[in-house]
């Protein structure tokens, strides 16, 4: 794949969601995305008013996650978590949607969980990516996790917390691509560690990828 070391940081959330990572290890990580100019950098919401703080003014924006890692509180705690994290300075939003209603069949409910925090980002100028967790889901169960936050107004569908076994996957990417088109961004995360992982992942139609190996992903790329 013909791409610069440029263009694929662009297309990377450096991220740091461990529970022990302290104010140093942010602070780190939002200097390596500066130098290298990530999309992102995706850490958990205690940190986002540093983040913001220390990304002020560059082309690097924040990003944390929302009813992280499992999915299962109600809509009214998530918008609660989203409210705050984005009057922190965050600019990007990664949602696992409800897990158990979307194996349930009850994709009302879960439409209207990920509606409710794609308004409130949309209506300050964030963006809203959702986490189906695609490790627990059957094929049909992730079309229609990718149905529903089409519906909702999300503006990615992302694979994995990381957290719920398994990852980023070609297959269940390419499956994701297919059922949003060309509507929503589609985000690879989990267990992406070389180049070679990030490339076929982006060939297989990911826009953007979550990674805490974004330094090395980006320096075994020829400069």
């Amino acid at each position: 794949m013909d791409i610069t070391r440029r263009v694929l940081a662009g297309m990377i959330d450096h991220t740091l969601l461990k529970p022990e990572a302290t104010p140093v290890q942010i602070e780190r990580l939002c200097e390596e995305a500066q130098q290298y100019h990530f999309a992102t950098v995706c850490i958990n919401p205690l940190y986002v008013s540093l983040a913001a703080r220390m990304l002020a003014g560059s082309d690097v924006a924040v990003c944390t996650v929302v009813g992280f890692p499992l999915g299962a509180t109600p809509t009214r705690v998530k918008r609660f978590e989203a409210e705050n994290a984005l009057a922190d300075g965050a600019r990007e939003l990664d949602m696992v949607l409800p897990i158990g209603l979307l194996k349930a069949g009850a994709h009302d409910e879960v439409r209207t969980d990920i509606a409710a925090l794609a308004e409130l980002c949309h209506r300050h100028g964030a963006l809203l990516k959702v986490i189906l967790e695609t490790a627990l889901l059957t094929e049909a169960e992730k079309i229609a996790g990718c149905q529903a936050a089409m519906a909702a107004g999300a503006d990615f569908v992302k694979t994995s917390t990381g957290f719920g076994g398994g990852g980023a996957t070609v297959a269940d990417v390419r499956l994701m691509r297919q059922a949003v088109g060309t509507a929503l961004g589609v985000k690879a995360a989990g267990g992406i560690r070389t180049l070679a992982d990030a490339l076929a992942l982006i060939e297989a139609g990911a826009t953007r990828i979550g990674a805490s190996a974004g330094v090395a992903i980006v320096e075994a790329l020829p400069a």
